[in-house]
């Protein structure tokens, strides 16, 4: 009896579960988003966009298929120095205007956990070092199944919350945080007119991820209920009072006047 090909189980998310790797593919569970991701992805890779795996459509047991991206993941970004994190910047500019001009399926369905601010383009929503994938040449983001309608600002918010990081837990000196964080800023080219914008949502976005697994505790909705269970909620909150304490500090950084709220 002919033996299927080897499934290798890719592990170390803490909400996609059944991802597997297969020869030069990456398999997924389908779901009712997938083919909206399909779309996305497709319109990237006609835009020349190679910041995203292929969509390859679906396998015989319907399973959703991608390329497989070569290189590694670490969810500490210790190891991408300024001028990578300037890169992580232009490579979130480069996605942001190749999904401007996205135009969804009429029955597209998207994964959004958290309502967003706005929803002016199609965004990743989950753009954090656990999902880049890195080589000395290249950065990919992966692991798009919870794509769907934000704001650029939405997006780069969550980004800098993850790359610099901006986090007590970090050992970070508040100057070296500072610096990552107009490094990863001044490579996405943000505008001088949405820098203030995006330094009074660094703090809601952030606590936005503790009020989702807050909610989760409380109607037992999974995975956010088990992810508070493991602690993530504290580490949300603390990471936003953090943020929220020194929004003055980040305002001197990407040199730009503040209206701070509270």
């Amino acid at each position: 009896m002919k033996e299927g090909p080897h499934e290798e189980p890719l592990l170390g998310g803490n909400v996609s579960t059944g991802v597997v790797r297969i020869g030069n593919t990456v398999r997924r569970p389908a779901m009712p988003w997938s083919a909206s991701v399909d779309a996305l992805l497709l319109h990237l890779e006609v835009a020349g966009f190679e910041g995203a795996p292929r969509a390859m459509g679906y396998d015989e047991v319907a399973r959703q298929v991608l390329s497989f991206v070569d290189g590694y993941v670490d969810p500490n970004p210790s190891d991408l120095d300024l001028s990578r994190i300037t890169e992580v910047g232009q490579l979130i500019r480069r996605f942001h205007d190749a999904a401007s001009a996205f135009t969804p399926p009429p029955d597209a369905v998207w994964n959004v956990a958290i309502v967003p601010d706005r929803e002016e383009l199609i965004c990743h929503q989950d753009l954090a070092p656990w999902n880049l994938v890195r080589t000395p040449a290249r950065l990919t983001f992966i692991d798009w199944d919870g794509a769907g309608p934000g704001s650029r600002l939405w997006d780069l918010a969550y980004a800098a919350h993850g790359f610099v990081p901006l986090s007590p837990s970090a050992s970070l000196s508040d100057e070296a945080a500072a610096e990552r964080l107009a490094g990863l800023v001044n490579g996405y080219g943000l505008e001088r007119h949405d820098r203030s914008r995006l330094v009074n949502m660094l703090g809601p976005r952030i606590r936005s991820m503790y009020e989702l697994l807050s909610d989760g505790r409380e109607t037992g909705v999974e995975p956010w209920s088990r992810l508070w269970n493991e602690g993530h909620g504290r580490v949300w909150l603390a990471d936003a009072v953090y943020v929220e304490e020194r929004n003055r500090l980040w305002a001197e950084a990407l040199a730009c006047n503040v209206d701070l709220h509270g």
